[in-house]
């Protein structure tokens, strides 16, 4: 069965796997997944290979809008996913500001017209863009750094929120809370169901998350770490290499904090940074060109020449598996935990 399934297109896969078991949350039920694991949006990595890949595992796969450099081509990239699976995924659009923006508005309507029916915004609120999206049928999951935000995204109309925590990558937003409080501080305020995000990547920290509230959970920097993934190879390695430390925090002084790789360029940016008076973006900007970072690091594996993002996960990362085996191993070990070992602590 394995020989013939190499064989296959990814959109054969899930058709191989008819007898794998299910997860029930609200989450799988509102994307129709059999697991409630979400890839998030990651700017030149969230691609058709990977997102199919996470759909086709049960999961749920998301391309990136903005990665893409037109609204056609983001069209011709649902194209090509579809061609790859048949089940459910979404589209990431990050909505930031910017001295030249992306053209939102097109990006969005090229979505709507692509007929994919899933939409993770991020970023600033989606309250302009919910009108659009709620007529043409969406499901939209909001991600939050903050309880305050996650109220305000089930207030505009979203259909859940990505809970993002201080050990994410990316940014973290300015107020510093780890998942352990900010899970179930947003669960106590909500009643739309949220995922947990950031510092994310095993089957214990998935059922660590149903226990504080969430019902599912959004994992980034893990699947970066998956055969699928299209980055270097060298990326990958350097992962799993690390450790948990091997993250550090840049433009805090721009009160826009992101966690990145700590290496040299990061070091050199930090240096910057903590000079006397208001920094000045234009002496950052060739450090943290994103052209810079998807050029030298993410393409041609060299991990100490530009930006890139992680998060702290990097330390529980040990191999770099297929979607679909690191799916179904989480799943497994959230199995286990939950049913044999917490029920036998409460038993006698």
């Amino acid at each position: 069965m394995k020989n013939a399934r190499r064989n296959l297109p990814a959109s054969k896969h899930r058709r191989l796997l008819p007898g794998r078991t299910r997860m029930k949350t609200r989450i799988t039920e509102l994307f129709g997944i059999r697991y409630p694991i979400i890839q998030g949006g990651m700017m030149w990595v969230g691609r058709a290979e990977l997102a199919a890949a996470v759909s086709n595992a049960g999961g749920l796969g998301i391309l990136t809008a903005l990665t893409q450099p037109t609204p056609e081509a983001l069209a011709e990239e649902i194209a090509r996913c579809r061609a790859m699976t048949d089940a459910p995924f979404g589209v990431n659009l990050t909505i930031l500001p910017s001295i030249n923006p992306p053209p939102y508005e097109e990006y969005a309507q090229a979505i709507v017209d692509s007929g994919v029916k899933i939409v993770e915004t991020a970023g600033r609120s989606p309250e302009p863009f919910m009108p659009l999206f709620k007529a043409n049928g969406f499901k939209v999951i909001h991600k939050c750094t903050s309880v305050r935000h996650a109220i305000k995204a089930e207030k505009v109309g979203c259909d859940a929120v990505s809970v993002d925590g201080f050990e994410c990558a990316g940014h973290p937003g300015e107020d510093d809370v780890t998942n352990l409080v900010l899970l179930p501080a947003a669960y106590a305020k909500l009643s739309i169901p949220m995922v947990a995000s950031g510092g994310i990547g095993t089957g214990s920290q998935l059922a660590a998350a149903l226990a504080l509230g969430a019902e599912g959970v959004n994992m980034g920097s893990r699947f970066v770490a998956t055969q699928e993934a299209p980055v270097h190879q060298n990326m990958k390695q350097a992962m799993v290499d690390a450790d948990e430390r091997q993250t550090t925090l840049m433009f805090r002084s721009l009160k826009n904090t992101c966690r990145v790789f700590n290496n040299p360029v990061a070091a050199e940016v930090i240096s910057i940074e903590a000079q006397p008076g208001e920094t000045d973006f234009a002496d950052l900007q060739p450090l943290v060109a994103g052209t810079r970072g998807r050029e030298r690091c993410i393409e041609a594996g060299d991990i100490d020449d530009g930006i890139w993002t992680v998060g702290m996960v990097m330390g529980l990362i040990h191999d770099i598996p297929t979607c679909e085996a690191l799916i179904e191993g989480m799943v497994a070990e959230a199995r286990e935990i939950i049913s044999q070992r917490l029920q036998a602590m409460i038993q006698g």
